[in-house]
């Protein structure tokens, strides 16, 4: 049986394990992997690699499921590039290709690492059709496998977790949770004809708004208390400054504009605070 719906071959099958590859939503856990790796201070190159290629095997995983629940099972997607089979066949590789850098990080790190990397692929795996069912874990699915993505990628160079991390894994938390929210409302009228309980089909879009920017914003006060406090290096307010100003051209804008000035300046907001971080190391703070 074909793997990918536009024929058999080798290159049609290629072409459609590629197309699961989403730049967009697959470089912030990637990067945060890395943003860890810069917090620790210290690299080791196989231990940040392994780490990086369990990230991008679990949104692979999540990007995988996700479409053949949207197409395959549910019927909300016009097309799909993968069979069912091939859908199958994917999440098998991506999954052993996980657990391979699972253990690897059991050997060369310990199992704290691996509990710290494991729940990414749980949140990946069980995000359609499980959690995105519900407000909570559709809001939080994504950015919580963010938050843990730092954590890992600074646990597995160190071989501990300090309040730096933590505050910054809580900072994405919020901040990106309140981006979904945004990106959620976008299919408001499907999601609320299929009972899809997003935050806006439960409390409505305008109410849903509110929610978003109060998470958004909250976000950016603890970045500036953590700052105040010498958690975060002062520098790292003008991440916040910078994300403020995208903020505040995309709350007046539609979710569509919105969610693609919020990604992307979810992006300036970690470039800057890895700069803050690179050029005035957390350690020389006292």
């Amino acid at each position: 049986m074909a793997l990918a719906r536009d024929g058999p071959g080798v290159a049609a099958t290629a072409q459609a394990f590629w197309s699961q590859v989403h730049p967009v939503f697959m470089l912030p856990p990637l990067a945060a992997s890395l943003f860890g790796v810069v917090l620790a201070g210290d690299l080791e190159p196989t231990l940040a690699a392994v780490h990086v290629v369990a990230i991008f095997a679990a949104v692979y995983t999540a990007h995988l499921k996700d479409g053949y629940v949207d197409f395959h099972v549910r019927g909300e997607d016009d097309d799909h590039p993968l069979t069912e089979r091939g859908c199958r066949v994917g999440l098998v590789l991506s999954t052993a290709t996980f657990g391979v850098c699972c253990l690897l990080l059991w050997l060369s790190v310990g199992w704290i690492a691996v509990a710290l990397t494991l729940p990414t692929w749980v949140i990946a795996y069980h995000h359609a059709p499980q959690l995105d069912m519900n407000p909570i874990t559709a809001t939080t699915g994504y950015p919580l496998g963010i938050a843990l993505s730092l954590l890992g990628g600074f646990y597995v160079q160190t071989g501990t977790i300090t309040a730096v991390p933590l505050g910054f894994a809580l900072v994405f938390l919020v901040l990106l949770s309140g981006i979904k929210v945004v990106d959620d409302a976008q299919d408001y009228d499907y999601d609320r004809s299929i009972e899809k309980r997003t935050v806006a089909v439960t409390v409505g879009p305008q109410r849903a708004h509110a929610v978003a920017y109060g998470l958004m914003v909250t976000a950016l006060f603890v970045v500036l208390g953590f700052a105040v406090a010498r958690v975060f290096p002062p520098t790292a307010i003008l991440a916040a400054l910078a994300f403020a100003a995208v903020a505040a051209i995309a709350y007046r804008t539609g979710p569509d504009l919105a969610t693609m000035l919020l990604v992307r300046g979810s992006y300036v907001f970690l470039a800057v605070l890895v700069a803050a971080v690179w050029f005035e190391p957390l350690a020389a703070i006292g």
